[in-house]
């Protein structure tokens, strides 16, 4: 067993000034006798200014930055490793201060750039179509660190295409809604003034269905979209491949859907992985179309992305377009969503720290 150096102890016992509001760090200058002010210079420089080191705020005066190196870390988290796509997706490994991994994905199109970024260390729901459900979940990663993945592939997108991030769905590693309070902590740094700036309307938070939690969305007035991560409309299919469901049942989300809708008034989107001859038949897109009835949606075909156990196949072409045109033909706003970076493992439901794994074995 490794013995931590000090250095990593004094680390570990220093408060991350990340966790602060801006009315408790305003608290801690007085209590320091400083002015109240230096606190919003400071948040600035930790969440618009993106520092990494207290040693950049060159507005603040020495003595007070040695102060809070003393008192203070910010654990920013770090672009471990990157893969270029052959379609200019990049997938990126993040390590958190603490040596755990989580990955992101730069998502490039002619209309966008998307970031999509993780919610936890792992996943506990297990789906049986996705890589990353076969992980354990470690940890739930703070408001920080899922801002921190946000601004490290917002660099990308400027240093590699010289465009601006436009999106971000939080679709990577994890359940968004077991992590409430961090994803909605960063959300509300990602759009604050002295964060990031960015629309709401461009954040998709992604679920495999936590009713209580959409409920919640609504009841706290979430103003990022919501996806529902569907992929059967019947509970014996739904069971099968997402255990989630058990618990969760579609009757139980509908309920809180609904309640979403009357009280948000926003549309939300369902997203559905087509299985061969699994979920993919005429009567699967008739159970589709009657959720899909319940309330204003979109609904999002999302090709399935091999995962290596066998376990389900791709449906074939002349099996999603009879499932989507019958949705279409009764007026379901529907799209096929093409995978992006699947020869990277970077589409959806591959992310599963493989490089990391390949590098240990």
């Amino acid at each position: 067993m490794s013995i931590p150096l000090i250095q990593d102890i004094e680390i570990l016992n220093k408060q991350d000034i990340r966790k602060l509001s801006l009315d408790q760090l305003k608290a801690w200058m007085v209590e320091q006798g400083e002015k109240p002010f230096r606190a919003k210079q400071v948040y600035e420089w930790i969440w618009k200014l993106t520092a990494t080191s207290f040693s950049e705020m060159n507005n603040i005066a020495l003595p007070l930055r040695e102060k809070m190196e003393r008192f203070f870390t910010i654990n920013t988290v770090e672009v471990n490793t990157s893969q270029l796509s052959e379609d200019y997706t990049i997938k990126s490994t993040f390590r958190l201060y603490d040596g755990n991994i989580v990955e992101g994905v730069l998502i490039p199109h002619p209309k966008r750039m998307t970031a999509c970024v993780s919610s936890q260390v792992g996943c506990s729901l297990t789906c049986s179509f996705c890589a990353t459900g076969k992980m354990d979940r470690i940890r739930n990663l703070n408001a920080d660190e899922i801002y921190d993945q946000v601004v490290r592939i917002k660099e990308q997108t400027e240093n590699n295409y010289n465009r601006p991030l436009t999106n971000i769905v939080y679709m990577g590693m994890g359940e968004p809604l077991l992590n409430y309070a961090n994803v909605m902590k960063s959300i509300e740094r990602i759009t604050a003034p002295d964060g990031l700036n960015m629309a709401a309307r461009r954040i998709t938070v992604s679920t495999a269905g936590i009713a209580k939690m959409i409920k919640k969305m609504a009841d706290d007035g979430i103003k990022a979209n919501l996806a529902l991560s569907l992929h059967a409309a019947n509970d014996v299919k739904r069971n099968e491949i997402m255990p989630i469901n058990e618990t969760n049942s579609l009757e139980a989300l509908k309920e809180a859907l609904v309640y979403y809708h009357n009280k948000s008034g926003r549309k939300v989107t369902y997203e559905y992985i087509l299985l061969s001859h699994f979920n993919d038949n005429i009567e699967d897109a008739q159970e589709l179309l009657q959720f899909s009835k319940l309330i204003p949606c979109k609904v999002n075909i999302i090709e399935y992305n091999p995962i290596g156990d066998g376990m389900f196949q791709k449906s074939e072409d002349d099996r999603l377009e009879p499932f989507m045109r019958y949705l279409a033909d009764r007026g379901v706003q529907v799209n096929v969503r093409r995978s992006r970076g699947k020869d990277i493992d970077a589409a959806c439901g591959q992310l599963a720290l493989k490089d990391k794994k390949e590098e240990e074995a």
